[in-house]
This record gives structure tokens, C-alpha cells and sequence, in this order.
């Protein structure tokens, strides 16, 4: 039920990115009409009047028009063109050749973000908020905290694998014996044994990440019903993360969907405090949580 789920999202996803990628394409292509049409007019029409002056006083001069300043002014149009794009090049790429996510925050689609981020605020403030709150006064600390550790070390497939992938073998070697010792001394990942004795931290890999590795972008901003913020590579990362959860293969589907439930709620509980009192204090919410994840991406591949 989980994958079918997963399954059903992409494909709409897929519909819906083409869709957006068409209009894109037709907005672009006005708007470099409408900047062909403009910078003749403006940004060189102090030097189209300069080379006009110097042609026409050598025009009395010699008693020669010239009939090529149109063919000057075009390759002074293309010449321009060609340094703006090297500097956008240069600008966007980092030292070593690969595309800098910190540059920029491509949000296309914005006005559909907005309205669903005001959803999901809204199931948030009156449905998840409240749940964790009571979730909070009804089990005490360590219960939560040994619920928190044991999904996190049933995620140890993600990190594993991402880990390899990015070719962080040390991680990949922390995550084996953080799941080893602490789905064993630490009773099915309920106490964290690695971090708190052994001080064995994880690595905390995904495949968005692995795809930024590899040279993929980031793409447009993508706000989706009841998930986190997300870009369009990320959003396909996270569809290969939910497959890699290991009890969805071997349990019920109405347990998965109990776990994943219970999962989401223990992450709200723990993050109350954090987020109290942001929404009122904050003018552009939206923008405000934008910025913050691609600051937060950007430095994630740099780990």
C-alpha cells in the first residue's frame, strides 16, 4: 500500500513537472522576446548614438558611408551575451567544477507552494501540534526517547546505502556498527549504546544528497501536502528513501502506516520547543523556511 502510494505520487509528480516545465519554456521565451526588444533601446543606446557619431564624422571625412554598423552593433550584442553567460557559469560553478546549490532558490511554482504550505501549516497547528503535545504529557522522557532511537536505527538501510553510493566508507563502516550494537546491547535500537558509550556517530546520508553528489541540481522549490519542504531531486530521493525502509517488506500495510504515523508524531514531540512562538515572530514564513532549506542543502553536500 505504502509503494503504491509512493508509486501514484511520482507519476503525478512526473505529469505535473512537465506540465510546469511547458509553461516554463513559454514564459521564458517571452521574456527574452521582450528583453531582445528592450536592450536596443536601452542598455545600448548610448553606444549605438556613440558608433553612429564616429561613423558619420568619418562618413565626412573620407565622403564613404559605412554600411556595416548594424553587423558591429549585432556582434557587440553577441559578444555581451557571451560574457554575461561565462560569468553566470562562473558564478554558479564552484572552484572544482561542480554546480553551487547555495546560488540561487528556484522557485517556480511558487504561488502552488504557498497555498500548500498554508495547508499543511494549518494541519499542523490544529491536528499534529496538538497530538504531540499530548503525546508529550502522556509518555515521559526515556519512553520517547527510546521510541526516537528505535526508527532511527530501523533507517539504517538509507544512510548504509548513501553512504556507499557518496563513497563515505567510513560513515558506511559507523552505520554497520551502529546498528550492530545497538540493535543488540541496546534492545531493538531502544537505547543508543554506539553514540553514548562508544561515541559512534552516525552518518546521516540520503539520496537527494547522493544525487546532488553526483552533479544532479536541485531544481524548483517543491512544497507537497503533509511532506516536508522539498526540490524536485529531492523529492525523487525521498521516494527511493521511503522504498529502502526495510519492515514495510515484511509487515502489514495498516502496521506500516501505524509506525509511520507514530514516526511523525515522535518528531513533532521533539521539536515543540524549537519551533514555539517562530510563526509569530517571523514576517515571511514561507520565505523564511525556504532560504533555511537550501542553506541546509547546500551544506549537507558538503559534509
Amino acid at each position: 500500500m505504502k509503494k503504491s502510494i509512493l508509486v501514484a505520487i511520482t507519476l503525478t509528480m512526473i505529469f505535473f513537472l512537465r506540465t510546469e516545465s511547458v509553461r516554463g519554456q513559454t514564459l521564458e521565451d517571452k521574456e527574452q522576446a521582450e528583453l531582445a526588444q528592450a536592450l536596443p533601446q536601452s542598455e545600448f543606446s548610448g553606444e549605438k548614438a556613440s558608433v553612429a557619431s564616429e561613423r558619420d564624422s568619418m562618413a565626412i571625412a573620407t565622403g564613404v558611408e559605412s554600411g556595416n554598423g548594424g553587423l558591429n552593433q549585432g556582434s557587440e550584442v553577441i559578444e555581451l551575451a557571451q560574457n554575461l553567460g561565462e560569468e553566470r557559469v562562473r558564478v554558479e560553478t564552484k572552484d572544482d567544477g561542480v554546480p553551487d546549490d547555495t546560488i540561487g532558490e528556484w522557485d517556480p511554482w511558487e504561488p502552488f507552494n504557498e497555498k500548500t504550505f498554508w495547508f499543511n501549516r494549518q494541519v499542523d497547528r490544529f491536528v499534529l501540534k496538538p497530538v504531540a503535545e499530548g503525546y508529550n504529557a502522556a509518555l515521559p522522557d526515556p519512553i520517547r526517547g527510546g521510541i526516537a532511537n528505535m526508527f532511527d536505527n530501523l533507517d539504517v538501510t538509507r544512510r548504509l546505502v548513501n553512504s556507499i553510493l557518496q563513497l563515505k566508507f567510513d560513515g558506511a563502516g559507523r552505520e554497520l556498527a551502529r546498528f550492530a550494537i545497538n540493535s543488540t546491547v541496546g534492545v531493538a535500537g531502544l537505547f543508543d549504546v554506539a553514540g553514548h558509550l562508544f561515541d559512534i556517530a552516525k552518518s546521516d546520508r540520503d539520496t537527494g544528497q547522493t544525487l546532488g553528489v553526483y552533479g544532479i541540481g536541485h531544481g524548483p522549490y517543491l512544497v507537497l501536502p503533509l511532506l516536508p519542504p522539498l526540490t524536485v531531486r529531492d523529492f525523487f530521493g525521498f521516494v527511493a528513501d521511503e522504498a529502502m525502509y526495510p519492515l514495510s517488506y515484511f509487515i502489514p500495510t495498516g502496521a506500516v502506516i501505524g509506525m509511520t504515523a507514530t514516526e511523525t508524531i515522535s518528531d513533532r514531540a521533539a521539536n515543540i520547543d524549537r519551533y514555539q512562538g517562530v510563526e509569530d515572530t517571523v514576517v515571511d514564513l514561507y520565505g523564511s523556511v525556504r532560504n533555511a532549506y537550501f542553506q541546509r542543502r547546500a551544506a549537507d553536500l558538503k559534509k
